[in-house]
């Protein structure tokens, strides 16, 4: 770059104002619209809905600020790697120099893929894309909720596939589906439905386009609503290799708007064709069970009055015999109880005769055991005075008693 040739003279003299006013107004004449690529740091958003941050590379640092009601078209976060579009200005009264942006966007693919995986690896941690979260989607819907541009192509063929496949109620909640406020339109639409509980199904669409321009169904704020919708949702977006976190976090992914409406309803022709395999199987079944019937009829052998009498005659004839059995056998066995209870006085008084010849004999025992009949035979019992049996010659105690067998005396 040419250096440009000095316009101050030496011996000028200028104010601190007018020094600073002149350098701006050569920085800003300078650089009148400028496209810088680096890595934000420092995103700081004031109160006043200004943003300050900083896009640095490895050898400098330049202050950026964007105006409240500039369009961001995906989060700001630290360390994204953007391509910056703007002017630069300074700041007289901290006496640094700064770019006012006008554009912002990401600095190629592999940016935006390295932002978007990070981001999947968050919200899959929340639990937001778990298999055990997806609603089954209904079968015949009667009213289907449609969010995008009403006057994007994706509307176009979501209505014509429908109108080709199984007519139904359509109700439209339009959002832009590409832009700044692309991502919280789409959630909007999606809360709305969820709140108006007037439709079955949900489906957000969005035709092709560059992956920069997806990017809004990648917001956290879309894929959140989209996890908590209560209804059953159908992500549409973009072409069959776009993928993007909607798709996780929706009940079931289509690989195309197109494909989102034929998933939802069926093909009348497939309805027709199920209700012929339907009539086949019920038509077929009920032959088999009509046929059953007609065989278990034909095996039903109708016998005459007469041989249901007799058959019946000879059950009574049978269970005449059966209780005459029963009768004599209860018979007979009364008739065995009474005689042991005729029997019963003389069993009784053998066993009171047994019962007084053992207790004679008891009797007999204790008296041949007595220490009585021992006195009888010359034996004596000395005792102290406690009455304690004294039985050997060194205990003598004195007084003391001798026992005989016809009475005691006192020693």
């Amino acid at each position: 770059m040419q250096k440009p040739e000095p316009f101050v003279q030496p011996d000028m003299i200028f104010s601190v104002s007018d020094a600073s006013a002149l350098l701006k107004n050569v920085v800003e004449t300078a650089f009148p619209r400028i496209r810088i690529r680096g890595e934000l740091s420092q995103i700081t958003r004031a109160t006043s809905g200004h943003i300050y941050m900083t896009i640095k590379d490895a050898g400098a640092a330049i202050s950026v600020i964007i105006w409240r009601g500039t369009p961001i078209p995906f989060k700001l976060e630290d360390g994204l790697e953007v391509i910056i579009t703007g002017r630069f200005t300074t700041y007289p009264a901290r006496s640094n120099y700064q770019i006012i942006v006008n554009e912002i966007e990401m600095a190629g693919v592999g940016a935006i893929l390295k932002m978007l995986e990070e981001r999947k690896r968050k919200l899959a941690a929340e639990g937001l894309f778990d298999q055990a979260r997806k609603k089954a989607l209904p079968k015949f819907p009667q009213r289907i909720g449609i969010v995008t541009s009403p006057t994007g192509a994706a509307f176009q063929d979501i209505q014509n596939r429908l109108r080709e496949r199984f007519p139904v109620e359509i109700v439209l909640y339009p959002a832009t589906v590409q832009g700044a406020t692309a991502a919280a339109e789409v959630a909007a639409g999606i809360e709305y439905f969820n709140r108006a509980k007037n439709v079955d199904v949900i489906i957000v669409a969005r035709g092709g386009g560059a992956l920069e321009d997806l990017l809004p169904f990648s917001e956290e704020i879309a894929v959140r609503a989209a996890a908590a919708s209560e209804i059953p949702l159908i992500s549409g977006v973009g072409h069959e290799p776009d993928w993007m976190l909607i798709d996780y976090a929706a009940d079931v992914r289509a690989p195309t708007p197109t494909g989102a409406a034929e998933m939802v309803v069926p093909t009348k022709l497939s309805l027709i064709q199920e209700l012929d395999n339907l009539w086949h199987r019920l038509s077929n079944n009920f032959t088999t069970r009509l046929a059953n019937a007609k065989s278990r009829i034909d095996a039903i052998v109708i016998k005459s009055p007469k041989q249901v009498v007799m058959e019946q005659q000879q059950r009574l004839d049978d269970v005449a015999r059966t209780m005459n059995i029963i009768v004599s056998n209860k018979l007979m066995s009364t008739r065995q109880k009474m005689d042991v209870v005729s029997n019963f006085p003389g069993i009784l008084q053998n066993k009171m005769t047994s019962l007084v010849q053992d207790v004679n004999h008891l009797g007999q025992m204790l008296n041949s055991l007595s220490y009585k009949n021992v006195l009888q035979r010359g034996y004596a019992i000395v005792r102290d005075k406690d009455n304690i049996i004294i039985s050997r010659a060194e205990e003598n105690r004195k007084p003391a008693s001798i026992e005989f067998a016809d009475g005691s005396i006192k020693i």
